[in-house]
């Protein structure tokens, strides 16, 4: 199968179990406090992908930790500006529509990083793209504060990490490179939940269900996909496909 197909029909794939995912942390988040509940999810994923990649992990070099480590970082500050959004926001829909603006800036910051230029499809596509996520996410209310700005800046770190995720995905196999993104993800957000949550264990059985559910197919799967897909494809190509998530969480 020619690569870029393959990396499409991931692609879709994954936005599919991505959209699941909202599903399953909305059901998690009735028990656990949000940073702790992406802590826990992220961290738990990621040592669940390094089990299987512990020798390659040894064998990475520090350059690759490096790129690694980097596009851990964007994660994890991409999360955590996210979840300050949700609880400043005045309008949940209008952060969404903000936060689902991070793949719509990925062809045109990966030109302006010195990346490929975008095909003409690709810039003929984004009008529509912003029309629809617009037209998904917002009524006659349109309103800018603080919990904006912090998913207005999530979206900037997301298309950052996608951008840099794809070049690392170019020269680090999938499993190690995911595994090392979510650990550090899983290692920030936990740290800013140490310092302004409580934390509480004492769930039901159907919040753990969840919330398994979330790390294993929401997290360990869906990201493993993405990565390989993004290792297949251009940043520009693979971003349009990714905003089909929203459409399939509607």
């Amino acid at each position: 199968m020619n690569p870029h197909l393959r990396a499409d029909l991931l692609l879709v794939a994954t936005t599919l179990i991505a959209a699941a995912g909202w599903i399953f942390s909305k059901e998690a988040l009735a028990g656990f406090s949000p940073l702790l509940f992406i802590a826990l999810r992220f961290s738990g994923a990621g040592l669940v992908l390094a089990f299987f990649c512990l020798k390659t992990l040894k064998n990475l070099n520090k350059m690759q930790w490096a790129t690694a480590l980097k596009v851990g970082a964007l994660f994890g500050f991409a999360m955590v500006f996210w979840i300050l959004g949700l609880q400043h926001a005045q309008h949940l829909g209008v952060g969404a529509f903000l936060t689902s603006l991070g793949v719509v800036m990925v062809p045109l910051l990966n030109f302006a990083l010195g990346g490929e230029k975008p095909s003409r499809f690709a810039f003929l596509s984004l009008p529509f793209v912003i029309s629809g996520l617009a037209v998904l996410s917002l009524d006659s209310e349109f309103y800018f504060g603080f919990g904006e700005l912090c998913f207005l800046l999530s979206a900037t770190f997301l298309a950052f990490m996608f951008i840099f995720n794809s070049r690392a995905a170019a020269g680090i196999s999938a499993l190690p490179l995911t595994s090392i993104q979510l650990l550090v993800t899983g290692l920030i957000t936990g740290g800013v939940s140490l310092v302004f949550e409580e934390w509480n264990f004492q769930h039901t059985p159907a919040i753990w269900g969840w919330f398994f559910a979330s790390l294993f197919l929401a997290t360990s799967l869906r990201f493993l996909m993405q990565t390989y897909a993004q290792g297949l494809a251009p940043p520009s190509h693979t971003a349009i496909i990714m905003t089909l998530e929203p459409v399939w969480t509607a």
